[in-house]
């Protein structure tokens, strides 16, 4: 039987320059006094992870680890999502995504960094033994997302393949090392969608190592159905943020949200049990799908404090989590049969 992990947190909104949220021990210790058992690892965070090291030193990898057992936490994964960005990153946003590369890379020097950053993660996951890395795709199309004015013919089709180009031989060396990808469908990458990510799958071929990591907060934002999402893919599915949102439109903004900043816009980001996301839903379905990863708050809040938000998560997640049944609940009422006996009833 399949147990869903949890509760864990995504350390990347957290981490500060000020103690405890500038080192791994400090993050650690803080984590685990808030009843987390595991972290989700932001591997671009110099101040909480070398990648480097990470990637050439199982030493590295085991005194980590070793560093987080002793607050009683686990890795429950690597994240990538900065590094999969980059990879495929339009010209009207490079100069805005300038913080997640190295400065004084040209467009192609970017593609080279990011892949090796890539390889670099799925490198350290096997070190760490954790299966999954969650990323986003990037986005080459992003900008034309609304079909005004037309697009020139073959416009998304030359992006896909452009996509694929870029992102197989780092989902060929994961599947090699037994890794998956989990792509976080988001605003801003070209797989922010079913249908999107549907169209990957097929210019990859159906690729085992093109997964998802789950999180319905985006979804509600775009008023996608986030439940039967769950049953379309629910075998790609690999690993969960626990993040909640909401949609409240009204007659000044809806789904575009008006170039308002987050406190003004109809789609919100809320910390976990502020918003419209349906849980209870959610995290039935995954179980009964057999999901065994982690549960893992994500935070991301125009309202209400980052602390308060992560105080909150564990015991929200807790509570939401499912001891998986072993029997059936009418088991006291059956009775001993056999194939013979079943032709009977049955008068075959």
């Amino acid at each position: 039987m399949a147990y869903m992990q949890g509760p864990g947190i995504f350390l990347a909104q957290f981490a500060d320059d000020t103690p405890p949220f500038n080192t791994i021990e400090g993050m650690a210790q803080w984590a685990s006094d808030l009843g987390y058992t595991g972290v989700q690892i932001p591997t671009w965070d110099k101040r909480l992870f070398n990648l480097d090291q990470a990637a050439s030193s199982k030493t590295y990898a085991d005194e980590y680890v070793g560093k987080l057992k002793e607050k009683g936490l686990e890795v429950c994964e690597l994240a990538s999502y900065l590094q999969g960005q980059v990879l495929a990153m339009h010209p009207a946003y490079q100069k805005l995504f300038q913080g997640f590369y190295p400065k004084g890379l040209n467009a192609k020097e970017c593609v080279t960094w990011a892949t090796g950053q890539l390889k670099k993660t799925v490198q350290a996951s096997l070190h760490f033994g954790t299966t999954n890395i969650s990323v986003m795709s990037g986005g080459l199309a992003w900008p034309y997302i609304y079909p005004w004015p037309q697009r020139s013919a073959g416009l998304i089709d030359d992006a896909f393949e452009e996509l694929t180009k870029r992102w197989s031989p780092i989902l060929d060396f994961a599947n090699e090392n037994g890794i998956t990808f989990g792509y976080e469908l988001h605003p801003g990458s070209d797989l922010y969608d079913g249908a999107t990510y549907q169209r990957f799958l097929e210019e990859t071929k159906g690729h085992p190592s093109a997964c998802l990591t789950y999180d319905a907060s985006h979804f509600v934002l775009q008023q996608l159905d986030y439940i039967d999402f769950i049953k379309i893919f629910k075998d790609r599915i690999k690993a969960f943020h626990v993040k909640d949102a909401e949609f409240l439109p009204d007659g000044m903004t809806g789904v575009y949200g008006g170039y308002q900043d987050w406190k003004q816009r109809a789609g919100r980001f809320r910390s976990l049990g502020d918003g419209q996301v349906d849980f209870k839903n959610i995290f039935t379905l995954l179980t009964l799908n057999g999901f065994n990863g982690w549960a893992v708050m994500e935070w991301e809040c125009c309202v209400k404090s980052s602390q308060q938000g992560a105080k909150e998560g564990a015991p929200f997640i807790k509570e939401h989590m499912i001891q998986a049944s072993k029997r059936s609940f009418d088991d006291f009422a059956k009775s001993e049969t056999d194939k013979d006996l079943n032709k009977t009833i049955l008068g075959i």
